[in-house]
């Protein structure tokens, strides 16, 4: 295991190489069947940026670009919708008279809307818990698709308890969450299952641009649902003869539990700061995610607000919409092949001059409309 131990200001990093050995179960094939079957499905575009790749010094480099995803600004709706689905059709077969009315669900953002957009597509009321910290405008996105919202004075994981509370209370409730715990799994699992289709479409758009299979994947996490995700899509099948892709998650250093997590070889609570990273500001990884990340992510680093602001900037004057959070996966490559001991860094990810890289951006800036000055 290799640890950034600089005596001037340490880069947040921890890195793993044997996890490219580490194999799990695929995600469920039919995924990507039951979106392309949805109004309004369409693929997400794969953009290349060569002046990255430049400034990076690999080959090619990749944006995985989900600022319109389903009609909303970020991936979320992926996982949702999937979710909802099962819930339901779960529901309806154990107890047919009995549909639940209402979804309840925590959010930092982007979660809660897609959840709050599928309740409404399909007749039903959403109930969202909204921690501290959250945009207004994001507030305002989720009340606009007719949800209720209750505001708590806390953190994310003080919102996903008293949202877990409401829904254990309420007689007509089902508990949308994309965070896991002990006794609470099987939805959180299927909003998991639901984000494989994106590793599906990247597959699909590397092949047709002509591109060799990644050498590295960048992944901005919060509680890790999505990096999960992508862990079993690329450890989950065979590589060779291509080595497989170096995994790296990418988190705020104001709420850096992941790495923490991985430095201690077990699941921490970390203390969340303020930080415009707003859909990664959570203090707990999914107890789901966590044997995923522990297993098979590469490596992990955290980024600052400045480094992710600069980042979204540059995108931006690219081409690419990416909110904070979208524009962390930049953020995180460029801390970790740029700069001092970079050299290390490359090495523990396997990465050379022909490598390609590709970058998670989960949010466009509609999603988490914070301005400079929040920055």
């Amino acid at each position: 295991m290799l640890e950034n131990t600089s005596s001037t200001r340490a880069l947040p990093w921890f890195a793993r190489p044997a996890a490219r050995s580490w194999t799990c179960a695929p995600a469920p094939a039919e995924v990507r069947d039951f979106h392309a079957a949805l109004p309004g499905y369409a693929p997400t575009p794969l953009r290349e940026l060569p002046s990255l790749a430049a400034e990076l010094a690999v080959g090619r480099v990749f944006v995985k670009d989900e600022s319109s995803r389903l009609g909303l600004p970020a991936f979320k709706a992926l996982g949702a919708s999937w979710a909802i689905h099962r819930a339901l059709a779960e529901q309806a077969a154990r107890h047919p008279s009995t549909a639940p009315a209402t979804l309840i669900s925590a959010t930092d953002g982007n979660h809660g809307r897609a959840v709050a957009r599928s309740a409404r597509l399909l007749g039903r009321h959403a109930h969202i818990f909204v921690p501290r910290g959250v945009h207004p405008a994001a507030v305002a996105a989720i009340e606009s698709e007719g949800a209720d919202i209750t505001r708590v004075p806390g953190s994310y994981d003080d919102a996903v308890r008293q949202a877990a509370d409401a829904a254990e209370a309420a007689a007509d409730a089902v508990l949308i969450q994309d965070t896991a715990w002990p006794g609470y799994e099987t939805i959180p699992g299927w909003i998991v299952e639901g984000y494989s289709t994106l590793c599906v479409e990247m597959d699909e758009q590397l092949a047709a641009a002509g591109a060799t299979a990644p050498g590295l994947v960048a992944v901005p996490v919060g509680v890790g649902s999505l990096a999960q995700a992508v862990v079993t899509h690329y450890r989950s099948r065979p590589c060779a003869p291509a080595p497989a892709p170096a995994l790296l998650s990418v988190e705020p250093e104001a709420a850096a539990c992941v790495i923490d997590s991985l430095k201690r070889g077990e699941p921490v609570s970390v203390i969340t700061g303020h930080t415009a990273m707003a859909g990664l500001n959570c203090g707990t990884p999914s107890s789901i995610a966590w044997p995923c990340l522990h297993g098979g992510l590469d490596a992990a680093v955290a980024v600052t607000d400045a480094a992710s602001a600069r980042a979204a900037a540059d995108l931006a004057e690219l081409g690419v919409s990416s909110g904070p959070c979208g524009a962390a996966a930049l953020a995180g490559v460029r801390a970790a092949l740029t700069g001092k001991d970079a050299e290390e860094r490359r090495a523990a990810l396997g990465l050379g001059p022909a490598s390609v890289v590709v970058l998670l951006s989960t949010e466009g800036t509609d999603a988490n409309p914070h301005s400079a000055v929040d920055r």
